[in-house]
């Protein structure tokens, strides 16, 4: 099974805890509470597009398996990335922090019917599962 698809957020745990550990400020921790994102994933030709679009804010990321890239996050922090396959439907996305941010791992599961994200920065996890649209 690819890491490819469309899907909606259907369940969100410790999201908050998350995003306050990373330093996001309130009002948008807030936004990012009540949003429902869709997240599109695409290959072509071995690189990816990885679409996040909700009613707040939409971003989009280009990226290769393996190669380092730099990141501005939906909440506005720039982190330096890199895209590894774990399993042929096992996203790993590490960012590291840049001018003092921290850094956090997110694990995406590709599971045809459903997306599970588990997302961790220090000792804090938020798992976020998306439904397939």
């Amino acid at each position: 099974m690819a890491c490819t698809g469309k899907y909606k957020l259907t369940k969100s745990e410790n999201f908050e805890d998350f995003m306050k550990a990373l330093g996001v400020g309130m009002v948008t921790r807030k936004l990012g509470n009540k949003t429902s994102p869709t997240i599109t994933v695409t290959e072509e030709g071995g690189e990816y597009t990885f679409k996040q679009e909700s009613l707040v804010k939409t971003s989009e990321i280009k990226f290769k398996i393996g190669e380092e890239f730099e990141e501005l996050t939906a909440d506005g922090r720039k982190v330096m990335s890199k895209m590894t396959l774990t399993a042929p439907n096992v996203m790993v996305h590490e960012m590291k922090g840049t001018n003092g941010g921290k850094d956090s791992t997110c694990i995406r599961e590709f599971l045809g019917h459903e997306m599970v994200a588990t997302c961790t920065v220090d000792d804090i996890e938020t798992v976020r599962t998306y439904s397939a649209v």
